[in-house]
């Protein structure tokens, strides 16, 4: 496993980072406690999961199950660097969702106990809450900070222009700020280098890329979650890509590389990055990734990737003129 900073932050994290979001409503507690035993031993060291995740077992159940398997091994704890996130509703109350001092304090504490955990390395905003003041969200995270639960915040699903704002409060204030911001970025979609990657950029952050895979779209036959690829959704979206999926799978085939691994491995290639999400379902799908960061991409074959899935176009003039 390789490692890089967390931004401009000192702190390290695996270039992989292993994504929650499947264990529990998904992948069964025994089969998550396995993978997650498998990543940690296998180098990676960063775990990212949400207080909402969970899905028909209810919001809140993965950081539960996270819990359990921390549990099992006190020393596990200081293995790992443990993300989370704050904004999504997580009940029927009017009150318990956003980003209010409020809700943010109440959703980092249930968090902790939920994780049986004293601390949270990384603590995610998961989208923007355009009805919160950019001061108010600092005087919550401030005190946090204080009060030990948290060490770095970050943000998640954010525009370029609120990470500019964000972290321009953070600087008139003499902190730290945004030390990362965890997006959807993948050779498909990569609307995120408009705006988003170079305000990463500009304020230090890393970037963590969500859905590496496209949903399964450039997984390829070896690593596809066949469940999902059967979506009307997926159906349509694989038709409108049929010509570009099948050069994308051509190329991985010359090169003796799943098209998972290609993808992955792509993202671990463009500037600014951090880490890339990977969200096994079962221990065969991690192990079929773990080599990701050793692939190594030449020019010649970065530039058939751009002509395969073109990029939008440079920052600003994509869209400004």
């Amino acid at each position: 496993m390789k490692y890089r900073q967390l931004g401009r932050s000192a702190l390290k994290v695996s270039e992989l980072c292993l994504g929650t979001m499947n264990f529990g409503p998904r992948t069964p507690e025994a089969e998550s406690f396995a993978i997650l035993s498998a990543a940690v031993e296998a180098g990676i060291n960063f775990i990212d999961t949400a207080n909402q995740y969970g899905g028909a077992l209810g919001v809140g159940s993965t950081e539960t199950l996270l819990g359990k398997w921390l549990a099992q091994d006190p020393g596990r704890r200081d293995r790992i660097v443990l993300a989370t996130k704050v904004h999504e509703p997580m009940s029927d109350d009017i009150n318990d969702r956003g980003l209010s001092a409020r809700h943010i304090q109440m959703a980092c504490d249930a968090s902790l106990r939920r994780l049986g955990v004293e601390h949270i390395d990384l603590y995610q905003m998961h989208h923007i809450d355009r009805l919160a003041p950019v001061e108010e969200i600092w005087q919550a995270m401030d005190r946090l900070i204080a009060q030990g639960k948290i060490t770095y915040v970050g943000s998640s699903n954010f525009p370029g222009w609120k990470i500019a704002q964000v972290n321009e409060k953070a600087i008139a204030g003499g902190r730290l700020g945004l030390v990362s911001e965890q997006g959807l970025y993948n050779l498909i979609e990569r609307r995120a280098e408009m705006e988003v990657i170079p305000a990463a950029r500009e304020y230090g952050l890393g970037v963590i890329a969500w859905s590496p895979l496209a949903g399964g779209l450039l997984a390829g036959k070896v690593a596809a979650d066949a469940g999902r690829r059967q979506t009307d959704d997926m159906k349509q979206a694989a038709s409108a890509r049929a010509q570009q999926l099948s050069r994308f799978a051509a190329l991985c085939e010359a090169r003796g590389e799943t098209q998972s691994a290609v993808a992955l491995a792509w993202l671990l290639h463009q500037p600014g990055m951090t880490a890339a999400i990977i969200g096994p379902a079962s221990g065969a799908q991690l192990t079929s990734v773990l080599r990701v960061p050793e692939i190594q991409l030449g020019a010649e074959t970065l530039a058939k990737l751009d002509a395969i899935f073109p990029a939008v176009g440079p920052a600003p003039e994509a869209y400004a003129w």
